[in-house]
């Protein structure tokens, strides 16, 4: 069963990037322009734009497969900060201080990271070598 569904990997990798991607977009427009519950009201407004920023801009690139790695690296770093600032004050249980969401978006953009964008990203049109400068592995192909 998990020998036919291996085939599929490079799309499921495709599928989570262009999700988790377009999922990010969300909460940087919520930060930036008030949309989809408003803007946080405990947070400093630097941290908010900043972090808003980098979610709104860098999950466009993860979502369209564009700079894939640099992005989700960036992306990944910027979670990890929001968890230790945001989250990790108000208690050791993510379930109890409410950062399980950015744990889980940290560990998943690290594993796009090292990974690639998978099927279906811009970056698989324009040749052969990856944003950081390594070879792209075919669509079919498993590290």
């Amino acid at each position: 069963m998990f020998r036919r569904l291996e085939r599929f990997a490079p799309q499921i990798l495709g599928a989570t990037r262009i999700l988790v991607g377009t999922l990010l977009v969300c909460h940087g427009a919520q930060k930036l322009l008030g949309i989809f519950g408003g803007v946080p009201k405990d947070a400093p407004a630097a941290i908010v734009w900043i972090a808003g920023g980098i979610e709104l801009f860098g999950g466009t690139l993860i979502a369209v497969g564009l700079f894939t790695r640099a992005a989700s690296f960036l992306m990944s770093g910027l979670m990890a900060f929001a968890y230790f600032i945001g989250h990790a004050p108000r208690g050791f249980w993510p379930i109890l201080n409410g950062g399980e969401l950015a744990i889980a978006y940290c560990w998943i953009s690290l594993y796009i990271a090292a990974q690639g964008p998978g099927a279906w990203a811009l970056e698989n049109l324009r040749g052969s070598r990856d944003v950081a400068g390594l070879p792209a592995r075919p669509s079919g192909s498993q590290p």
